[in-house]
């Protein structure tokens, strides 16, 4: 109603223009301990700084990541916003602030957490620390080890596991989830596969306008 009152309108596409960046919904998760408030990702006596806690929960965000993108980006248009050099990450790594990976390791102390920088703004945040709970609790549960942290640009790298490409991919990725399913049921899981592939079946009929331009005079 605001933008409408100004003559505007306003969108939560991930991917609006092609020749834009696209928007995105960075999430920042910390975790604490319940009694004492202080923050279990950190630890003085590490010389990073990161306590074992931190450092099982991200990688079970690694561990879960491509499984998990379907609840990030839930739309055919959501993977578009993935483009190398655009800001949003194409990659599934993590790293000390550095914008080109998945996962962004940021803040000291007990300010010390974890930036996912693949949810859109089209997500439902809801969802979104949903996932990213289940991921790092299965990490901690599992004591999943920490890979090393990326270097460099992550666009680059033709050895880190990416984040999925389409919206049919990682309706795949999320479908077979294990531990997502145990994590937040099996209703859940097939209720949001059943709504993506209705997404993906719509998208499949359209005839689009980059079809009409390319092949209205050639077909």
């Amino acid at each position: 109603e605001i933008a409408f009152q100004h003559g505007q309108a306003i969108t939560f596409m991930a991917k609006w223009s092609a020749q834009l960046a696209g928007s995105s919904c960075h999430v920042h998760v910390s975790l604490q301990d319940r009694e004492s408030g202080r923050s279990v990702f950190h630890d003085s006596a590490d010389p990073e700084g990161m306590a074992a806690t931190f450092r099982h929960f991200l990688a079970g965000q690694l561990a879960l990541a491509r499984e998990s993108t379907l609840l990030l980006a839930p739309f055919v248009n959501s993977y578009k916003r993935f483009q190398a050099q655009s800001f949003a990450p194409t990659k599934v790594a993590w790293s000390w602030d550095n914008r080109t990976t998945g996962y962004r390791v940021v803040g000291h102390g007990a300010g010390l957490r974890v930036e996912s920088r693949i949810p859109g703004a089209d997500c439902n945040p809801y969802l979104v620390y949903a996932a990213m709970i289940a991921a790092g609790l299965n990490g901690i549960d599992r004591k999943l080890p920490l890979p090393e942290a990326a270097t460099g640009n992550a666009y680059e790298s033709a050895t880190l596991s990416r984040v999925p490409g389409t919206l049919r991919e990682a309706i795949e990725e999320f479908d077979r989830s294990k531990v997502l399913r145990e994590a937040l049921g099996d209703a859940v899981v097939d209720h949001y596969v059943h709504a993506a592939r209705h997404e993906q079946a719509d998208y499949d009929r359209v005839v689009t306008d980059y079809e009409l331009r390319r092949m209205f005079e050639r077909g």
